[in-house]
């Protein structure tokens, strides 16, 4: 029996990889839930277990196998190392160990990997769902034939930033549509209502932040498997799921048929009637990323195709909680069994 902790369990990412857990083999584990101390108290739930939310005390880590860290990067760096020094396993979704010396970004989810984790690895991250969404469609791409550029827009939603994003959105929609003005403690910009490349100088959220773990982690991913990503991020007035406009160069010609049998399988989904195509609703809940394929010279009539155009959502927080629950029956061999720690 493993017992588990959850650094930043109220947070939105902390709440769904409760919800992986449980319906994981991890689901019969003894669970510790953790967070800020304004957090402390409230009655959460893992599985049939119910338990509260507890500050995060000097011993809070002891005796524990794996701690998943859900919350801010700052929560994050101040007590990774006490975890490590407990004996636990460390996996950060927060994204803030992922240039850590010896930290290695994985992706379980797509099968075998470059890098695999030892007894001498201090932590791991899982990736960022983003970064795994893009490698999922190339990497199933270059099944078919070699990848020479590939070129992405991803569109984050406000869940990308937490809670108070979701909130701050919510709280400008009202306020445009009730001529007040617009709150601006976390968005230094009008998000509701509008497409935005950058979130304002007072902003305590970044675009460019985002953008840049993104690419870090692709390229872990990749490994040299893939070329380069060209990325630009938007902000997108949604709640929820991430949108990507992905544009390919193949290295040569491929029959449509053979792009369409590669994007289907594999945690990848091809959507082929217009009415169902990829967004960020259609996407919640959804283990795949959901792909819609475009050929500007398959409409004329070609049937071998370099060039093509991908339209695609995926729920990013549904699969950053799967993918970090992969990564945690992936390191159980690292761990003594059938023993709490």
């Amino acid at each position: 029996m493993y017992k588990i902790a959850i650094a930043g369990a109220s947070t939105l990412v902390g709440r769904e990889l409760k919800d992986a857990l449980s319906e994981s083999p991890l689901a019969v584990a003894n669970y510790v839930l953790l967070d800020e101390d304004d957090m402390q108290g409230q009655l959460d739930q893992v599985g049939d277990e119910i338990t509260f939310v507890q500050a995060i005390a000097p011993d809070a880590f002891d005796h524990i196998d794996f701690t998943f860290f859900c919350g801010s990067e700052d929560l994050t760096r101040k007590h990774w190392r006490d975890a490590l020094r407990a004996g636990s396993t460390v996996l950060d979704l927060s994204g803030a160990l992922d240039q850590e010396v010896g930290v290695l970004v994985r992706a379980p989810l797509m099968g075998s990997e470059a890098a695999t984790v030892d007894l001498f690895t201090p932590a791991v991250v899982p990736a960022h769902p983003a970064a795994l969404a893009l490698a999922l469609v190339l990497e199933r791409l270059q099944q078919v034939a070699p990848v020479r550029m590939a070129f992405a827009m991803m569109l984050l939603p406000a869940s990308e930033f937490g809670r108070a994003a979701m909130d701050e959105l919510h709280q400008q929609t009202m306020s445009l549509l009730s001529f007040q003005s617009l709150p601006r403690n976390l968005y230094d910009a009008q998000a509701a209502y509008n497409l935005l490349a950058g979130l304002g100088e007072a902003a305590k959220v970044s675009l460019g932040t985002v953008e840049a773990r993104v690419r870090r982690q692709y390229a872990a991913l990749s490994a040299g498997r893939w070329p380069a990503l060209g990325l630009q991020v938007a902000h997108a007035p949604v709640f929820h799921g991430h949108s990507f406009s992905i544009a390919v160069e193949l290295e040569r010609s491929v029959e449509i048929d053979a792009l369409e049998e590669a994007l289907s399988g594999g945690r990848v989904d091809l959507v082929l009637e217009d009415t169902d195509s990829p967004s960020n609703l259609s996407a919640t809940g959804q283990d795949d990323v959901l792909v819609r394929l475009h050929t500007e010279q398959g409409a004329r009539g070609a049937s071998e195709v370099s060039r093509l155009w991908m339209w695609a959502a995926s729920d990013n927080l549904r699969l950053q909680a799967q993918n970090a629950v992969a990564c945690a029956m992936d390191l159980r061999r690292l761990r003594p069994q059938g023993t709490v720690q």
